[in-house]
């Protein structure tokens, strides 16, 4: 497990819940953390570097801009092509996730996760089905599970240490 220093610990804490709406964000965030803005981008850096952090990026609502025809699309693909063909479907524009995941027999044969966005049930679909095209026969069955609402929209979340736990390793 990742041991965070104190410091980087206190800038994921300040950070995880979005960063400041500024022209300057990192300067503001760290303004607000005592610290300079070179060494917070630094400790970042860093840690994107270590794969602590993934990325940082805007998180936006689908639904608010219009997107509401987003769907989960599940397929049944061949076991030696997954790996190839999922990184073909995850570099599609339209595709924001897509993970491997074990199948679970004999009711979830499923093993493609995509999820994709549409403006309506039409779009989504041309675009389920341009999927299934570049999968090929190595697809083997598919479904797909249809958005009503965003119950939650973010990444894990630190808790802050108990006091004197400074060197603990991170919890969520």
């Amino acid at each position: 497990m990742s041991m965070l220093d104190p410091i980087d610990r206190r800038i994921l804490l300040a950070s995880q819940d979005g960063l400041p709406l500024s022209v300057a964000p990192f300067a503001e965030l760290a303004r607000r953390l005592g610290l300079e803005e070179r060494e917070v981008l630094a400790r970042l850096r860093r840690l994107r570097e270590q794969g602590v952090v993934r990325r940082i990026a805007a998180v936006p609502n689908h639904f608010r801009l219009g997107f509401v025809a987003n769907a989960m699309t599940v397929w049944d693909v061949d076991d030696r092509e997954v790996s190839r063909l999922g990184r073909l479907v995850g570099a599609l524009p339209f595709v924001s996730h897509c993970y491997r995941r074990p199948r679970r027999p004999p009711d979830w044969p499923f093993n493609l996760f995509a999820m994709i966005h549409g403006k309506d049930r039409a779009e989504t679909e041309a675009r389920r089905a341009e999927i299934a095209r570049l999968l090929g026969e190595a697809c083997r069955g598919a479904d797909v599970l249809y958005s009503l609402r965003i119950l939650k929209k973010t990444g894990l979340r630190l808790r802050p240490a108990e006091p004197g736990a400074e060197n603990a390793p991170c919890s969520a």
